[in-house]
């Protein structure tokens, strides 16, 4: 079945022997030989490689990857194909200044039934405007496949650890008393830890390679780190980190199993690479992301911009101007210094290296950053829609239907940047979006307590209900 393919807030997406087959692997994949002999700059001489394609540990993914690679070479396109699993993080590395596009065959946190495209360029996701340009290329031409064209297969990891260990203080790091919790999700990110730290330190679970996650969706969220609450309190670790299933996303528990929402992990990290890396900049976050970031950028004297949902967005602007920090609701982080992607492996090591170096418990960090900047509660809710939802004319019914005042909130700001985002006073809000990879509307609110942050869930459910059923 030829299948419509549209990348969405990370690449193009789709359920295997369903949408994502072999026949749109490959018009997906001429589609993108054709973007790259259209854009990509002249080599002056010789033959240097100019794409990477990698692939994670999902099912058939070598295979999809291979075939891509196939293409582009039966295009007269300079591809190395990796020969292992990588995290796409490694991809993101790589295009910073030995290839000029990398492709990722994964379907990230989604599940088993699951897989999909990435493009990776200069270091970040390809912007809007770059997918763009790739799906008008979408058969445009016939797909030229050639017998014989296989492309070169190379092990460049040791690059990437290269990479890894310039990210943080290891011997820091190195430092640390006590026992690590990792929980891989079976994927990609798998044994990288393991590489760079003392794998004495290491209480790692779901390291496996199996395809089908074991039933598990590797997405390192709350509802999927039960197991690695429970190594955290059996092996006494001092924190517990995870990764979702091709290694850009982050999660972690605190030393007692409690999970640490991204809006806290943001402001720790942001709160220690200004005061103590010293580091100026813009900061930037998707609208769906939480306030303390903001508070903490204006209180450095920083300036603040949020953008819509997915990482790409934030990458975008990171490449084009001087960026300090870069973060997503969805456990993405970026900073000065390295690639404007997200990475899972180097969050953890910056993690980690704050705990280090500032002798405290992650449940410590979280409660100094609450103390300094004000208390967060983050809670959001997806609610199912049953059929696709028009975003434009969805957000223009809501707000008109939306009050002055919702509960003791005054309605102060309302954006329509990405969904229909209203802010109160004191920066708490509520955020109502249809998802841009799911058929899903998802309701965000962040306020100071809990009891206030389910008040705005279930106005914000309340209001949407009629138009999803």
């Amino acid at each position: 079945m030829a299948a419509e393919i549209k990348f969405g807030t990370d690449g193009w997406r789709g359920v295997i022997a369903w949408d994502f087959t072999y026949e749109n692997v490959r018009r997906a994949a001429q589609a993108l030989a054709d973007y790259v002999n259209e854009n990509a700059p002249a080599q002056e001489s010789g033959r240097t490689a100019k794409v990477f394609v990698g692939y994670d540990r999902r099912f058939m993914s070598d295979l999809f990857a291979a075939d891509v690679a196939s293409i582009l070479r039966s295009n007269k396109i300079d591809v190395t194909l990796s020969d292992r699993p990588v995290p796409t993080p490694m991809v993101s590395a790589l295009t910073l200044r030995k290839f000029w596009l990398g492709i990722m065959v994964t379907a990230s946190h989604n599940p088993a039934q699951y897989n999909g495209i990435k493009v990776k360029v200069a270091g970040r996701s390809a912007a809007t405007r770059e997918t763009k340009e790739i799906e008008q290329f979408v058969d445009a031409n016939p797909v030229l496949f050639l017998y014989g064209q296989k492309a070169e297969q190379k092990d460049l990891t040791d690059l990437y650890q290269k990479y890894l260990a310039s990210a943080a203080n290891l011997k820091k790091i190195a430092s640390l008393k006590g026992v690590i919790a990792v929980d891989y999700m079976y994927g990609a990110a798998a044994g990288w830890l393991e590489k760079l730290l003392p794998s004495n330190k290491i209480a790692a679970i779901h390291e496996e390679h199996d395809p089908t996650f074991r039933g598990l969706q590797p997405d390192p969220s709350l509802k999927n780190l039960g197991d690695l609450k429970k190594t955290v309190l059996a092996k006494k670790a001092v924190v517990g980190v995870a990764f979702d299933g091709d290694g850009d996303r982050f999660g972690v528990l605190d030393e007692k199993g409690n999970y640490i929402t991204p809006c806290l992990v943001a402001a720790v990290i942001l709160d220690y690479l200004t005061k103590t890396k010293k580091l100026k900049g813009k900061v930037v976050q998707t609208v769906s992301m939480g306030y303390l970031p903001k508070r903490i950028a204006r209180a450095c004297g920083l300036p603040y911009e949020e953008v819509p949902v997915g990482f790409k967005n934030v990458a975008e602007v990171m490449g084009l101007e001087e960026v300090a920090f870069g973060v997503e609701e969805a456990g993405g982080y970026s900073w000065k210094g390295g690639a404007s992607d997200r990475d899972g492996l180097s969050v953890a090591l910056m993690w980690l290296e704050i705990m280090a170096s500032t002798k405290k418990k992650p449940s410590e960090l979280c409660e100094a950053v609450a103390k300094e900047y004000g208390a967060s509660v983050y809670l959001r809710r997806d609610l199912p829609a049953a059929k696709a939802v028009d975003k434009a004319a969805f957000v223009e019914k809501l707000r008109k239907k939306l009050p002055k005042k919702i509960g003791a909130f005054k309605v102060a700001e309302i954006s329509t940047l990405d969904g229909l985002k209203v802010y109160f006073e004191n920066d708490e809000w509520l955020l109502v979006r249809p998802s841009g990879t799911e058929p899903l509307v998802r309701v965000y609110a962040e306020t100071a307590t809990k009891k206030d942050t389910q008040v705005l869930l279930d106005f914000g459910e309340k209001l949407v209900a009629q138009y999803i059923k």
